[in-house]
């Protein structure tokens, strides 16, 4: 019997370890836009996924962002039944309109289609092709935002949405080890030109990579991955002490208490009013930095200030006490 590849069987033992708490006979389902990252670890989930019990259907997304999108994720369904995967879902969405950067707008639209397509077929887990290689670029990317200890934590390896797991079996696995494992099993990827095209952000970035690697050593993308673990780490004690302080701060009526917020720890304040403030209906896409040092004036550096413009047009106001929200 001939050596299973190094590179195939890293994308095995990686989903093979996202599964582990998955209950048995569930179906999960795979992202899948035709990528190497994607189709990789497609191929893998049909491969391991029935051997853990599970159930092993697959979904691709037209964003409808480049001609022949939509005969590009029909290919990648037709080849998800080869497998056999099923079910094999297509969806489309509509990416123009939404607040933010093309980037942000179509990710926000994939994971609501990603969500909406495992709650119409009853998975329970979405697995997402991200690499150890797509991690250390969102750490650059954070850290050029100057992002806080959220936002250099990265992708987590998984994410819990409207009852659906998000899981991210591939945050250890490289991107060369994707690309290996296509190779040896015969896959021919696409290649999206949005990957290379410097008008997006993320592109510059992985562009700039090699020769940051080159410069500081070959372990920096393993290295600024296990930033963002460490940094998951502590945010997510954080976010726990934030919850317990929000449900203090509430005034009842949808409003927070700024006594109560005042008395906190600057990294426990400005969590809950991040949280207040997506609780109101702000997506993460638009609320910046700036938002939430604007809603934390009103609370720490209070001098009678006018009211704070969230997106959505929302109001926020410092009154008797308390802040309260209004349609601006």
């Amino acid at each position: 019997m001939a050596a299973l590849a190094p590179s195939v069987a890293a994308v095995r033992v990686a989903v093979r370890r996202a599964l582990a708490y998955v209950p048995p006979g569930s179906l999960v389902l795979v992202a899948c836009s035709g990528g190497a990252d994607s189709l990789a670890l497609a191929a893998a989930s049909a491969f391991v996924v029935p051997r853990q019990g599970l159930r092993c259907g697959l979904v691709t997304v037209d964003h409808q962002l480049q001609p022949g999108s939509a005969d590009r994720a029909e290919a990648v369904a037709k080849w998800a039944r080869t497998l056999p995967l099923g079910p094999v879902v297509t969806t489309r969405v509509e990416v123009g309109g939404r607040v933010g950067g093309p980037e942000a707008a179509a990710r926000e639209a994939r994971y609501e289609a990603l969500i909406d397509a495992a709650r119409r077929t009853g998975a329970v887990a979405v697995l997402l092709g991200h690499t150890r290689n797509d991690q250390a670029e969102t750490v650059l990317l954070a850290l050029a935002r100057g992002a806080g200890p959220r936002g250099l934590a990265a992708m987590p390896a998984r994410r819990d949405v409207n009852g659906v797991a998000l899981l991210r079996p591939l945050l250890d696995v490289a991107r060369a080890d994707t690309a290996a494992a296509c190779e040896v099993l015969g896959l021919q990827p696409w290649c999206d030109p949005h990957n290379t095209d410097p008008s997006y952000a993320r592109a510059r970035v992985r562009a700039l990579l090699p020769a940051l690697t080159d410069a500081l050593g070959p372990g920096l993308v393993g290295n600024l991955a296990r930033a963002a673990s460490l940094a998951a780490a502590d945010a997510e004690v954080l976010d726990a002490l934030a919850a317990t302080a929000a449900e203090d701060a509430a005034d009842g009526e949808g409003g927070l208490r700024v006594d109560v917020l005042a008395d906190l720890p600057a990294a426990l304040r400005t969590r809950v009013l991040h949280a207040w403030a997506r609780g109101l209906g702000v997506s993460g896409s638009a609320l910046s930095a700036r938002h939430i040092d604007a809603l934390d004036a009103l609370v720490a550096r209070w001098h009678g200030q006018r009211a704070v413009a969230l997106p959505g047009a929302l109001q926020v106001t410092r009154r008797d006490g308390r802040l309260t929200v209004s349609q601006g």
